[in-house]
């Protein structure tokens, strides 16, 4: 699977990062100072800031920090100490079934009998239900343990109650303003202000509960494959890489290459992952995705015997079935994009603020995925709709950053059967009658956004060179890993570049080689929708990569944007006054409407910083202008 990327389009509007004093004291961290500049423009300025991020406190006693652990951990001894039968009650998405494989595994290993309970997408939608509750009680199940969901299942945990079964709920989800019953909740919301166990997943909050209950029975081998399922389950839920989710990705990431995990060795093995190392990005791209699929198109408990079986030969045969979920789920997606691509075009320039687009035989499972692309594409919130039955329409939401799915949704709950989600995405259930009456509320609240909207469409977050890329820079960036949800893939931008190779790559993308001076760099532009013939110079905005091929190894840009290079000379307006700046040559030319000048370059030394010739050198007014210039022109980071 490639990366979703941002439309690629020349008439983007950039804000270029702030201009930053850097500390010389951090020199010793063996950081660049364009790293040092991003990581202050983070909120990153001092050294404990920047030591924390780089190597994180150990997870502090969980037991502190969750009030009803110890009595969850208490009644599931007594379930593996008497060989008792229980049910993990999970979800049918990536973090749902990663949670619901750690806690089986876990808990055969110290002599419980689990078994995996998880809903179908199409025919029982999300979470835990009352059927599935008296199903398990007439088995002979009486204990039950949600994980990434339960919190909103009052239903079906009365009729727990009212069948007898306890209930552990394990969830990361909004809590109700009443509570179900239930015999202990774990919950990041029950953890005090700041915790560094606030932003756990579901998975995560599974693996706490089993680092418990190892603890309490004193079985660490018990333990030992349980971080691998973690980290693949925090990074497919998109979870904040911060506090205990960082320390712990931290220390299992590099473990997953060699996980004893038959399953994860065989999905690795279809993914083509044999020699690639496994990082953050690996993980988001290529392994969450396979085990996403069935999700979405299969039975769950497919990936749940996947990441239980101690047998390679099934292992390898599972894998084998999630690939080829897979593979219709990408079949699926580009046919429905494409049928979408053709009712927008229908439209010509009539497009409206809020694309909704329906079509009855859409597939439930992947429209999500489809109306992220269009909100590249388009740069507008979307939704796509597919039929439920019954007359009723069920809808995925997607927007770009600043619209707020789910205050639109809140908005127009009067029309919505029900409806969910978080201010990126969402998803709700409609009478079809009453789709144009919605369509035509979310269009207003879509046109009162963009006319209000002032966020760039791309903020670079610190300037490079071509001749600063470099395996020092690539390990460096590194030393910041993983990156995801609050702490994102920096944004780097290069000014100048020369387009000296262009050639489009079968699948609609676009590479470029790129030169600057004497140095060269070779970009790619997935999935490219601007135009082809391109300025010859250019400004871009890019992540870096590692492109391993061959047992070659090649640091590659991978462009967000684009637009025609400011050049050597623009006009800058500060404070009401206007300035006119130029570079000639390593030189910056700052010249007054009095025509008085200023000039600074660069000391040769390899470093950003200016060396500025003028009797007002170190004024802060003087400083702060020449910053800006530079910065303007792509000479300071």
């Amino acid at each position: 699977m490639l990366p979703e990327s941002p439309e690629q389009r020349l008439n983007q509007r950039w804000q270029l990062p702030a201009a930053v004093r850097l500390d010389e004291s951090l020199a010793d961290l063996g950081l660049s100072e364009p790293i040092l500049a991003l990581l202050q423009r983070r909120g990153l300025s001092s050294r404990a800031a920047i030591e924390a991020l780089l190597e994180p406190a150990e997870a502090p006693a969980a037991n502190k920090h969750f009030p009803d652990l110890a009595k969850a951990v208490k009644r599931l001894q007594k379930a593996c100490q008497s060989n008792e039968r229980l049910a993990i009650c999970g979800d049918y998405d990536a973090d749902g079934m990663t949670s619901t494989a750690l806690l089986i595994g876990v808990l055969r290993e110290l002599g419980a009998q689990p078994q995996a309970a998880i809903p179908s997408r199409q025919d029982d939608g999300y979470g835990l239900n009352a059927a599935m509750v008296e199903g398990l009680a007439g088995e002979g199940v009486r204990l039950l343990v949600t994980v990434d969901n339960g919190v909103s299942a009052r239903e079906a945990l009365e009729r727990a109650e009212a069948l007898g079964l306890d209930v552990i709920v394990t969830d990361h989800h909004t809590l109700p303003a009443q509570m179900p019953p239930l015999l202990a909740l774990v919950h990041p919301a029950c953890t005090p202000e700041g915790s560094p166990y606030r932003g756990l997943a579901g998975v995560g909050l599974a693996y706490v509960v089993a680092r418990a209950l190892a603890q309490a029975s004193r079985s660490k081998p018990a333990l030992a494959m349980a971080l691998d399922l973690f980290c693949i389950g925090t990074i497919a839920d998109m979870a904040p890489l911060e506090g205990v989710n960082r320390r712990w990705l931290i220390d299992g990431l590099p473990r997953l290459k060699h996980s004893a995990l038959p399953g994860l060795q065989a999905l690795q093995q279809v993914a083509g992952l044999d020699d690639a190392p496994i990082d953050a990005s690996t993980v988001g791209f290529q392994l969450a995705p396979r085990i996403n699929a069935v999700g979405r198109l299969g039975d769950p408990t497919l990936v749940v015997e996947l990441l239980t079986t101690a047998d390679p030969d099934q292992a390898l045969e599972l894998a084998r079935a999630c690939e080829n979920l897979n593979r219709q789920r990408r079949e699926l997606c580009d046919a429905i994009e494409a049928e979408a691509r053709a009712l927008t075009d229908a439209d010509g320039q009539q497009r409206s603020p809020f694309l909704l687009l329906a079509q009855g035989h859409w597939h439930h499972g992947v429209i999500g995925i489809v109306a992220a692309r269009l909100v590249e594409q388009f740069r507008c919130p979307v939704a796509l709709l597919a039929s439920e039955g019954d007359g009723r329409m069920r809808a995925s939401v997607r927007a770009p950053k600043g619209f707020a799915v789910d205050a639109a949704l809140q908005q127009c709950s009067d029309l919505l059967e029900r409806h969910g989600g978080h201010p990126a995405a969402g998803g709700f259930t409609v009478r079809a009658e009453r789709v144009s009456a919605l369509h035509e509320r979310l269009n207003a609240l879509a046109q009162r956004w963009r006319d209000e909207a002032s966020a760039p469409d791309v903020a670079p977050e610190a300037l490079l060179r071509l001749d600063q890329l470099g395996r020092s820079l690539w390990q460096q960036l590194q030393r910041l890993e993983p990156f995801g949800i609050g702490n994102p893939t920096p944004l780097f931008w290069s000014s100048c570049c020369t387009i000296s190779q262009q050639r489009e790559l079968r699948g609609g993308h676009l590479q470029l080689t790129l030169r600057q001076g004497d140095a060269t760099a070779r970009a790619i532009a997935w999935r490219w929708q601007g135009p082809s013939d391109l300025p010859k110079q250019v400004d871009v905005a890019y992540q870096l990569r590692m492109n391993r091929w061959q047992g070659e190894e090649r640091l590659q840009l991978e462009l967000v944007a684009i637009r025609p290079s400011t050049r050597d000379a623009l006009v800058l307006e500060r404070q009401d006054r206007r300035y006119w700046v130029q570079r000639d040559g390593e030189q910056l030319v700052i010249r007054n409407a009095e025509g008085e000048e200023l000039r600074g370059e660069r000391p040769g030394d390899g470093t950003d910083a200016l060396r500025v010739d003028h009797p007002q050198a170190e004024h802060p007014y003087v400083k702060a202008l020449v910053l800006d210039a530079a910065r303007a022109l792509g000479m300071a980071a």
